[in-house]
Formats: structure tokens, sequence, C-alpha cells
């Protein structure tokens, strides 16, 4: 039953989100950087990442905590939710006096200190939402949960298309408008979540506890350790891009490496998505002593298939699908994007097996990954920026995942016991062997047809898996039932 239940939601969770972001990520992401060009939108880019840089701040490890600690423990909610708003509220607090004050110290002026309170209020709403998320998916309400998450992007959508494409206005497309329509639909799907989940938890009013914030901020910091290095070896490509070379030469790198991401952006949340119902599957069924062997080899097969076929599809295919997406700079994103979107497959396995140690509690040793992957991706930066610039960076971001993501799988073998021949290794090497010359035939006979020869390729990929056996029937009929 759990892994029929785990299927179901985790087709529903990226059904809804497969609806919705790639008009945001494509449509709206895409031509705004268009609009405005490469060096603005790699300033939004850069400032976006330096902001995300102290998104721990703003969290302190509360909600992986309180989404393990709440699964575990359902009764908590109405206990801990009132002070537990509070504390976020007060951290946020916190974190705009950090960003402001670190911002200024390394030269941050005028418009780009604009920017940066916009997006910091973006920062804080992103993360009050994650929170509350963490609350209803802890519930194992994974519909409502899977709703609220494309609920923000949606809105995005829904201003950002107006702003541009609406007739509304008569002047360029600007930046900050970008920003201003993410502000305002943070606010609303903030506000519908945090109903939801007063709600559940009957709160009515909060509580200022100061013990009891110190008692959970014991509790998440290792979580907040966990996530603090995990932003840094994620997100501070860019800030060095930028920060590193010359001025005007940085920011046009930055938006040169931001095209690239962007693809890589949109697949990771795919695989973003089954650690937000692994991780109180696995709190759950680990407490509970059960099987969870059936859940990894599910979860690991699932991604493996969307993994390698994204990468295989769209390494093979860089040049024609850059070409649709950007009017600008499209031989030097490709170059970057080679390397850049090969970090889907390492991620991916950090997000089930990486989660499978968040859910058992084993933080310390996935710190020292963490640890691991920032001296990685520092060395290969400073090595490399200066010589490749945008190329540098994302061999650095490969290298740095590649690393996290062996380790992270070698622990979690080791201290869960789980066997390696649970896996389907056999059908991943067969369904990867094949997977690769097929789809170069196709990309050599695509005759400028790209998205015809992407769904072809596609489908060619949907039938291996089931070909190999790395996708089996009982997939289909536990969703139908």
């Amino acid at each position: 039953m759990r892994q029929k239940d785990f299927i179901f939601n985790i087709i529903l969770l990226i059904f809804l989100n497969l609806l919705i972001k790639p008009f945001w990520i494509l449509g709206i992401d895409v031509g705004v950087q268009n609009r405005v060009g490469a060096e603005d939108y790699g300033l939004y880019f850069a400032v976006f990442n330096f902001t995300f840089l102290f998104n721990m701040l703003l969290d302190m490890g509360i909600t992986n905590f309180n989404n393990r600690n709440i699964a575990r423990h359902q009764q908590l909610l109405h206990k801990h939710l009132s002070g537990i708003i509070t504390l976020k509220l007060l951290l946020g607090v916190i974190y705009m006096a950090v960003v402001f004050a670190v911002a200024l110290i390394i030269g941050y002026r005028g418009f780009q200190l604009w920017l940066l309170f916009w997006m910091s209020i973006n920062q804080f709403l992103n993360a009050f939402i994650l929170y509350l998320r963490s609350n209803i998916s802890a519930l194992l309400m994974f519909k409502t949960d899977s709703c609220l998450s494309v609920l923000d992007r949606l809105l995005m959508v829904l201003f950002c298309g107006i702003l541009l494409w609406g007739g509304v206005t008569d002047k360029p497309f600007r930046i900050e408008w970008f920003v201003y329509c993410q502000t305002a639909a943070y606010t609303v799907a903030a506000l519908t979540a945090l109903a939801i989940v007063v709600a559940k938890g009957k709160v009515t009013r909060l509580n200022w506890n100061p013990t009891f914030f110190l008692m959970i901020l014991k509790k998440s910091l290792p979580f907040a350790i966990l996530f603090l290095l995990m932003s840094f070896y994620n997100r501070i490509d860019s800030v060095m891009l930028e920060r590193m070379l010359p001025a005007g030469i940085g920011a046009s790198e930055a938006g040169i490496y931001a095209s690239a991401f962007r693809l890589l952006d949109a697949l990771v949340m795919i695989a973003y998505l089954f650690s937000v119902i692994l991780l109180p599957l696995f709190s759950k069924m680990l407490k509970n002593k059960e099987n969870i062997t059936p859940i990894v080899k599910s979860s690991f097969s699932l991604l493996f298939l969307f993994s390698v076929t994204s990468v295989v599809l769209l390494e093979l295919f860089r040049m024609p699908v850059l070409d649709l997406l950007y009017r600008e700079h499209v031989a030097e994103s490709a170059a970057v994007f080679r390397f850049l979107i090969a970090c889907i497959i390492p991620i991916s396995f950090t997000y089930i097996f990486g989660t499978m140690l968040t859910a058992n509690g084993n933080m310390k040793l996935l710190n020292i990954t963490a640890i691991a992957g920032i001296v990685v991706n520092l060395a290969v930066n400073l090595l490399l920026i200066p010589r490749l610039q945008a190329v540098g960076a994302a061999v650095a971001s490969l290298s740095t995942q590649s690393v996290v993501a062996v380790l992270q799988v070698t622990i979690a073998f080791r201290l869960l016991k789980v066997p390696v021949r649970a896996l389907p290794i056999l059908p991943s090497v067969i369904f990867t062997a094949v997977l690769i010359p097929a789809v170069w035939f196709f990309s050599q006979h695509f005759n400028g047809h790209v998205l015809w020869a992407l769904l072809i390729s596609g489908a060619f990929a949907l039938l291996l898996g089931f070909a190999t056996r790395l996708l089996t029937l009982d997939f289909v009929k536990q969703v139908r039932e």
C-alpha cells in the first residue's frame, strides 16, 4: 500500500508541476531574460544567489526538522505551530540585517541594494511557504501539498505574462518588475498555506516563548548547518563569477551561466519533488522499522530514467534547444550547458540517498559530505573561473555534485543496509547503453524539427524503460488502482 501511495502521489506532484513550471521557466523566465538582456538578468541572477547564500538564517534547519518530527509525532503540530511561526518572523528580521550588512561590505550600492531588498523579502516569503508546506506533507496530505507547490508559480506566470505580453504598458520591461511579480505571488501563496495550516493546527494566536525558540533551534541546528553548506556549494558559482571577473564581464558571464543553469534548475525541481514525499515517508517508515527497500527501488528507477534521459537528450540537442530559447550568447551558453546539465544525475541520487540519511537523523555525516562539496567547489572555481569564466563554474558544479553524490550513496548503503542487488543495476546499464546511440541517431536526422525529435526520443526512452524492465507494468497498475 505504501509503495502504491508513493507512486500515485509522486506522479500527481510531477504532473501538476509539469503543467505550470515549464511555462514559468521556458516562457516567463526566458522571456524576461530575452527582454532585459544578459547583463541585467545576470545582475538579477547574481543578487538572487547572493540572497540565497544566507537562506539558512531564515530557516535554521527548522523546515526539515519539522517535516521529520511532525511526520513521526503528528500530535505536536498544535503545540509547535504558533511558536515556530513567531520564531520564523524573528529570523526574517535577522536575515534582512545580515544580508544588507554583508552586501554593503562587498560593495553593493544603489539599484543593487533596491533589488536586494525585494529579493530578500521574496526569500523570506518562500522560506515561510516551505515551512508551512512541511507541516502539510508531514501530515501526509500530499494532494494539498502538490497544489500548493505550484500556486506561486501559477500566479507568477499570470502576473508576468500580463506585463510581458498583455499590452498594459508601452515601456520596456524592467528587471525589477520581474521581482515585484514574484513578491505578489509569494504573498498570496503564503497566506493560502498559512490558512490551511492554522486550521489544521487550531492555532488562534502567536506564542512568544524564548525557551521554546532555543529548544527548536538546538534540535534543528544540524539541519541548519547542512542547509547552509549545501546553499554555499549550490549557489556560490554565479556570485564568484560576478565578483571575481571585471565589472561588466562578470555580470555578462553570470547571465550566460544563468542561461545554461535555467534548464538544470527546472529538472532539479522535478527531482526535488521526490524528496518532498520521501522525507516524511522515510521518517515514518524508519521509526516504525518498516522495510524501505521497495520505496528506494521505485524512486531510483523513476529518477534514473528521468535524469539519464534528460541528460542524453539535452546534451545531444543542446544547440537547437538553446537556439529556440535565447536570442544572444547561444554558443557561449551551450559550452556551459554541456557540463552543467549533467549535474542532474548526481543531484537526483542525493535526493534519494541524502533524504534517506536525513530521515534517519545522520546529520553529522551529511554535513561532512557537504563540507567536502564546498572544498571541491571553491578549489575548482578559484582555479577555473579566471581561465574559463562561466565554463569553469560549470565544471566546478559538476565536480561538486558528483563528489557529494558518491559520498552520500556510499554512506546510505553502509548505514541503512539497503541491499545493492535490490536496485535495478543491470537494467540501468542496458538502458543507458541503448539510449545514447539511439538518441544520437535521432539528433542526426531531425532536419530542423527539434521539438518532434525530442518528443520521439522521449517516447523511445519511455518504451526502452519498460523493455529493459527499469520500469514495470506494476507502476501503471498501482497508479490506476
